[in-house]
């Protein structure tokens, strides 16, 4: 109980610290959404109207605390620009964002774990020389790159193949759900096949540290083949890192996905980003900023907990510390 309450409290820390950054951070940034709407040529005299209205010339202080205040309260804000909920704006376009991160997130474990095990376990060099290569070449491509490479191949009306989609969500969205799957699965394998050759080098690492160690012996004495051990014993013993590395690549496929929705040109939380910072919409760009950032910070916090639950070492460790 002890750990997990340093753990959350080391969370709310860095959920605050990070709240200020990005405030402070976009207040730098030259230009406000009122000088976007007054226009290009507007006098002065109407940008500082407009600022008046919106609430920009109060002190920064009195500013960060009102969205604070308001983000305490489930309240995200309302877009200077559109006039429209945040918060409503943001679970539409999180209906798009997530599922594409599991979707990328499944093919990823997929092509990762299973191409891992299947290069530890082979015996001829050539293969695992093989693995190696495109485990490295994987992921080295640029996700724009690979994309593009996806569209070619299959993107209905310019690919070679032409089945399935590759631009735009249902206006509909998921209530026309083949459709909507449809149009998120080339964009889930360009970040799925990414991120699962950078996984697959990591199941190869940890599966070969653990095949390398004293607890394989042991369970071949027992009677498993080497292939046995690896599969019953072996995955298990490396599940706490693999773990820890596919919780790190699930947050981190928040902010790489940015690149995919303008790509395939989805409404997710990335596309939706980058309008909103181009339009100086403050409130919204530091409200979608914050949320992304949480997610971020929580997935950490429930991988530290998965760890330590499925790692017991940790908690000797600690407690060994502590005496």
């Amino acid at each position: 109980m002890r750990f997990v309450i340093q753990r959350f409290l080391l969370f709310v820390a860095a959920l605050l610290a990070i709240s200020v950054v990005i405030f402070a951070a976009l207040r730098i940034l030259p230009g406000d959404v009122a000088s976007v709407m007054a226009g290009l040529n507007a006098p002065p005299e109407r940008v500082a109207q407009l600022r008046s209205q919106m609430g920009l010339d109060r002190p920064l202080v009195v500013q960060y605390f009102s969205w604070m205040g308001g983000l305490l309260r489930g309240n995200f804000g309302t877009s200077l620009l559109t006039g429209r909920s945040i918060s409503s704006t943001v679970a539409m376009r999180a209906s798009v964002t997530f599922p594409l991160i599991v979707l990328g997130l499944v093919v990823a474990l997929a092509i990762g774990l299973t191409l891992g095990v299947v290069a530890t376990l082979t015996t001829r060099s050539a293969v695992r020389s093989a693995f190696h290569f495109v485990a490295i070449v994987g992921g080295a491509i640029p996700a724009l790159w690979g994309g593009l490479l996806l569209i070619l191949l299959f993107g209905r009306g310019t690919g070679l193949l032409g089945i399935l989609p590759s631009q735009g969500f249902p206006e509909a969205g998921w209530s026309s759900f083949g459709s909507a799957l449809a149009s998120l699965v080339l964009p889930a394998l360009t970040v799925g096949i990414i991120d699962g050759a950078s996984l697959m080098r990591y199941t190869r690492s940890a599966l070969g540290d653990v095949m390398n160690s004293g607890y394989m012996d042991q369970a071949m004495a027992c009677g498993y083949t080497r292939r046995q051990a690896a599969l019953k014993v072996g995955l298990r013993l490396a599940t706490p890192q693999l773990v820890s590395v596919v919780g790190l690549m699930f947050a981190g496929m928040i902010t790489g996905v940015m690149v995919i929705e303008n790509l395939f040109a989805l409404p997710g939380i990335g596309a939706g980003l980058v309008t909103d910072l181009g339009n100086r919409d403050l409130i919204a760009v530091q409200s979608e900023l914050f949320m992304l950032a949480a997610f971020f910070l929580l997935v950490g916090f429930l991988v530290d907990l998965l760890h330590r639950f499925l790692d017991p070492r940790l908690k000797h460790a600690v407690q060994g510390g502590a005496q």
